[in-house]
């Protein structure tokens, strides 16, 4: 699946919940002006069950036309207070319908299960997909954080493509990309588990969009300007003044330069990042810089 330069960038609205109505129009407004038009949400977000849902719905009142103009994607399936998965077809369609109300729209354009549930029925999650598909509540079904067996299972019931795959993903936490670079290289395992080897090969193979989430996020934190990545960040500084970007362009770049069209996913409030990540989308790094990049970043490229 190819994505224009606009949709390469995604706002995740999972920090919103105690935003002003202004500052969640000004959010959106940025981005908008920006050409970012996919807004990301999940029934999860926010201390209560759809309170990032409920904000945006609240904050942002869209014409039927300007409803058109953009893509509203939620998640479902997290039972936070459990903590638990629920991919049940009655768990499906209740929590879909609450969100509709949320987020005061007729309809979600892409539906996503949150997270593998290790008790799911294919069936069930089937026959919710179908009739939400029926009903014009879904248009687009996918999953997040799934490997490609568990994709798999998933699509010996159900009818639907499933057009996206979100998973975590960012030069330094670059696993699903870089294992596959140590494949055949003695006493160097891979950074994930075999099962989820090939998640980016599989997604492209099968027209499947990546999306990545917690684009900036290393397991110390955010990565930009942190300490603990001086290489990196120097790097990062060298090639943001070479294309006239920000380091936090040049960290979108790097995952928008992957011949999948991978979507970076922001979880940011700030209009202001949001233009650095979509001045970024428009930069192609060449080879040489990508791979720098992933070594600066610690990863080992025999």
């Amino acid at each position: 699946m190819s994505t224009a330069v606009s949709n390469r960038i995604i706002v995740g609205l999972m920090r919103i919940a105690e935003a002003s109505d202004e500052q969640i129009r000004h959010l959106v407004d940025s981005a908008r002006t920006a050409g970012v038009t996919w807004f990301d949400h999940a029934d999860i977000y926010g201390p209560t069950r759809h309170e990032c849902e409920r904000r945006f719905g609240q904050a942002v009142r869209l014409s039927s036309a300007e409803r058109e103009q953009i893509t509203l994607q939620t998640k479902v399936g997290i039972i936070k207070d459990g903590p638990y998965y629920d991919s049940s077809y009655e768990h499906i369609i209740a929590s879909v319908d609450e969100s509709l109300r949320a987020l005061n729209t007729d309809y979600i354009d892409v539906l996503l299960l949150h997270r593998p549930d290790p008790l799911v029925e294919p069936e069930e999650a089937a026959r919710a997909f179908d009739a939400l598909s029926a009903a014009g509540k879904v248009r687009q079904f996918g999953v997040s954080n799934h490997t490609p067996a568990q994709i798999e299972l998933l699509r010996t019931a159900v009818d639907q493509p499933l057009t996206v795959n979100q998973i975590q993903l960012s030069v330094v936490h670059a696993a699903p990309v870089a294992e596959g670079i140590l494949a055949n290289t003695l006493g160097r395992a891979p950074a994930v588990t075999p099962d989820g080897a090939g998640v980016v090969e599989y997604c492209r193979r099968e027209g499947i969009q990546l999306q990545a989430w917690s684009p900036f996020q290393s397991p110390s934190g955010v990565f930009l300007g942190s300490a603990d990545y001086p290489e990196l960040n120097a790097v990062l500084e060298r090639l943001a003044q070479k294309y006239a970007v920000t380091p936090t362009g040049i960290a979108a770049a790097w995952i928008t330069r992957h011949p999948a069209d991978i979507q970076v996913v922001l979880g940011t409030t700030r209009g202001e990042r949001v233009h650095e990540a979509a001045a970024g989308a428009q930069v192609k790094l060449s080879r040489a810089e990508w791979f720098e990049l992933l070594r600066a970043a610690g990863h080992q490229v025999p």
